[in-house]
């Protein structure tokens, strides 16, 4: 049976997209190490990733941007990342194994796991990839907007990222749905 993992990454910081992937590890061919990514260290996780995306059946990465975010509110968003993802392998899984306790609509049976990226290898797996490809994202914002500090924080709520955002504003990458945003953009009328 093919079963897919799959994980989000993004779901706190205060800017950029959401991503989540979906992963079919190939059972005869096992890949020792994996956990859930933020147990492991970036050095590891690229090693990881690599191996992921040489040894697994089928792999996606896919996102829901800053607009839809803001639109649809931070969960709908993760959840339509995993729906993209799920869509985006080139095996369809006959099972999900979601880390979490919502379920995107998808085309097949799924079941919620929280903390599965701790206890199934196939949500380990998703869940470096997402970390991978949110962090690259991020690393590239900070080459747009690199007073912001986006490549050390990730666009997580930070005391650098808040001083940065008081000093120089908003940019259209941030979530303006979310509180530390929306609070900026009301004082500043």
């Amino acid at each position: 049976m093919n079963i897919a993992g799959v994980d989000e990454a993004g779901r706190g910081p205060l800017a950029g997209a959401v991503f989540a992937a979906a992963v079919i590890l190939d059972r005869k061919n096992p890949i020792d190490g994996l956990d859930d990514s933020k147990k492991i260290s970036p050095r590891r996780r690229a090693e990881l990733e690599l191996i992921i995306k040489d040894r697994a059946l089928s792999w996606s990465v896919a996102l829901a941007d800053v607009a839809e975010i803001d639109r649809m509110n931070i969960l709908a968003a993760s959840l339509l990342a995993m729906k993209r993802a799920v869509e985006g392998l080139e095996i369809q899984p006959q099972f999900a194994l979601i880390d979490g306790n919502k379920l995107p609509d998808l085309n097949c049976p799924a079941c919620a796991v929280v903390g599965g990226d701790a206890l199934h290898g196939e949500i380990s797996a998703a869940s470096i990839l997402a970390k991978q490809a949110r962090d690259r994202d991020m690393v590239e914002l900070a080459g747009l907007f690199p007073q912001y500090g986006f490549e050390r924080h990730k666009g997580y709520p930070t005391k650098a990222h808040l001083q940065a955002l008081q000093i120089h504003g908003i940019t259209e990458q941030h979530r303006r749905s979310f509180a530390p945003i929306r609070n900026l953009l009301k004082s500043a009328f």
